[in-house]
């Protein structure tokens, strides 16, 4: 652990502030949306830009290191966020607002890119999956901090969003005064979906349906807050605790997985997924129900991207695993940006805010129910056969899932020559 913290202090910290400012402009985006009386779908739209934009980052991002370099497209990159951000409250305006999503989106798609390769280069499969779960940690600290920063002055002004864009500023500066080396960038060319879809249709259902689920609460979670009229503090610890349940439980249910049949645990997971969604809509009256509610959406959702992720790596041979993760992230990108369209127009009716659960609970049921019906088509593969489960965020891109396909590959291949030498 303390060598990885060694070689990339100065990465972890510049992504807890950036994370920290992405947390911020989302929730805050959220409710001055309903202080400039922006209607539910308005809002809807604008989350659902951040999801395009991301999309788009990671498929174009790889491009632009590889014709200018890593630390070029980081700097350049992380200076537009910290612009846009200060355009949020100069230009309330909803077409404005959707395309400053559209490009914070991009930007952080491809900072996350830049990062992720640079953290991969600076561990070795014996740290790597120490690597990774501080990489999470740190990730979903920033967001979590962020929420505890909107009570430090009023969103009807500007200074919460000078903040981010000061933190997005000033996170760059350890990362480009870092004395690590940049490394090389590659990334694997993604399988066809179809032949993706052919290995597992759960993995690709999975995804796609939780991709909803997940731009939901990250992207709607703050409207949903102020359409029910919580207070700022109140949202801001309604926000938080998706995150804290997703630390919380993600290792858990990961020990779980690697002993006992996945599908099985996935249609579990849904479930109690889908009871944290029923109390979120029946009782989100209450507020300690509502975060609790908000804990166990969160806790499940979370898991349930590694856990997805491992399933279909049961069913692939090694070398195809880093080539599908591509397509999983596709898909669960196409899913992230229906999400906020879909829970904004289900909360705009005469549902209103109970909505937001209602749209999380059918996904829910969804899944559970697609995972059971795979259970009865092919027969599932025994528990000493599986691969590892590697706690992985939904925001996180390809090249930090590649770098997780390779360090599940590498262990298990250190496993298998440990098991012949004995």
């Amino acid at each position: 652990m303390m060598q990885v913290l060694t070689s990339a202090w100065a990465l972890l910290l510049g992504m807890c502030l950036l994370m920290v400012g992405n947390g911020m402009q989302g929730t805050l985006l959220g409710i001055r949306g309903a202080l400039e009386d922006f209607s539910t779908f308005e809002m809807s739209i604008v989350m659902s830009a951040y999801f395009v934009g991301f999309l788009g980052g990671s498929r174009m991002a790889p491009g632009m290191i590889r014709r200018v370099g890593h630390v070029r497209v980081f700097a350049a990159l992380a200076s537009l966020i910290s612009a846009v951000m200060i355009l949020y409250p100069t230009f309330p305006n909803i077409l404005v607002w959707t395309a400053g999503r559209v490009l914070i989106g991009f930007c952080f798609s491809a900072v996350y890119v830049t990062a992720e390769s640079w953290l991969n280069n600076a561990a070795d499969n014996s740290n790597r999956g120490q690597a990774l779960s501080l990489y999470m940690i740190v990730q979903t600290l920033g967001i979590v901090l962020a929420q505890a920063l909107l009570l430090t002055a009023d969103p009807s002004g500007f200074i919460l969003f000078v903040i981010p864009s000061v933190l997005v500023s000033i996170a760059v500066t350890p990362i480009l005064l870092s004395i690590t080396p940049t490394p090389a960038f590659d990334t694997t060319k993604p399988m066809s979906l179809r032949e993706l879809a052919g290995f597992s249709p759960l993995g690709c259902v999975g995804m796609f349906l939780l991709g909803g689920v997940f731009s939901a609460q990250f992207g709607m979670a703050s409207v949903y807050g102020a359409e029910a009229g919580l207070s700022v503090a109140q949202i801001s610890t309604f926000v938080a605790t998706f995150f804290v349940g997703a630390v919380v439980l993600q290792f858990p249910i990961g020990w779980v997985s690697d002993r006992m049949d996945r599908r099985a645990l996935i249609v579990v997971v849904s479930l109690i997924g889908l009871g944290g969604s029923m109390l979120g809509m029946i009782m989100g009256h209450e507020f300690t129900l509502l975060l609790v509610s908000a804990f166990v959406v969160g806790g499940m959702s979370n898991p349930l991207y590694s856990l997805l992720i491992a399933h279909t790596n049961d069913f692939l041979e090694h070398d195809d695993m880093a080539a599908a993760s591509g397509g999983l992230i596709f898909i669960n990108g196409l899913g992230a940006i229906l999400g906020p369209i879909i829970t904004g127009w289900i909360m705009g009716t005469a549902i209103g805010p109970a909505g937001f659960y209602l749209f999380t609970g059918v996904l829910f049921v969804a899944l559970a129910v697609y995972a059971a019906y795979r259970s009865t088509q092919r027969k599932s593969v025994a528990v000493e056969d599986t691969g590892s489960y590697v706690a992985i965020l939904p925001s996180a891109t390809a090249v930090a899932v590649e770098y997780a396909q390779e360090y599940v590959i590498e262990t298990e291949q250190e496993e298998e020559e440990a098991s012949h030498d004995r």
